[in-house]
């Protein structure tokens, strides 16, 4: 790709060999399975806003990369106000992990967070050759996005402690298969060495 807009005309100014991705936490968690994400994805947001504050601390960048629930007019900042105004399941859960004015936000329309959107667009323009995922749900729109970065021949670290699904044993098997088919790093949130990928 021939970058003649070093920085996307302002819109990506960040360059990292890594970047964090808070994917589908912006979420009412108002569907049929919800009571059953609550919990796992309540203690798995507050594990994401601690390696949130270390990745920002270690210069890494944060994308948030969520589902535009099928509104094609959706916006964002709508999804965000909804989720924490309305009195919705998941309020709890946003409150936790909601973004920061420098965080890039990037809708999706599909389970993959490449799949018609302007990500890979952005990772380019980053420079990022290896993505931390964090989110929800481990065994669906996590591991759909870790099969579209892999044959990207993008890196792949998956902190079990920072992603959740409906329940415990179809996570571990999501995070099983990555790891083994994927070549995925698995290692806990907090063991990660920030510096080290960025140095």
């Amino acid at each position: 790709m021939n970058q003649t807009n070093e920085d996307l005309h302002g819109n990506a100014p960040d360059s990292s060999p890594v970047a964090l991705l808070v994917i589908d936490m912006i979420n009412d968690l108002e569907f049929p399975e919800g009571p059953d994400f609550l919990e796992p994805t309540l203690a798995a947001a507050c594990q994401i806003a601690a390696l949130k504050q270390r990745a920002k601390e270690a210069g890494i960048p944060v994308l948030y990369v969520n589902d535009n629930f099928g509104k094609w007019r959706s916006n964002f900042d709508d999804l965000l106000t909804h989720c924490l105004t309305d009195h919705v399941r998941g309020k709890p859960v946003v409150e936790r992990i909601r973004p920061d004015a420098d965080d890039y936000r990037v809708l999706k329309p599909k389970h993959s967070i490449f799949y018609a959107t302007t990500l890979e667009t952005l990772l380019t323009y980053l420079q990022t050759n290896t993505l931390i995922m964090t989110g929800i749900a481990a065994d669906v729109c996590i591991l759909f996005s870790a099969i579209d970065a892999y044959v990207r021949d993008l890196k792949l670290i998956v902190p079990p402690d920072c992603v959740a699904s409906g329940s415990a044993p179809n996570t571990e098997a999501a995070l099983a298969y990555m790891q083994r088919v994927l070549s995925a790093d698995i290692t806990p949130s907090a063991e990660i060495d920030l510096a080290g990928l960025v140095g």
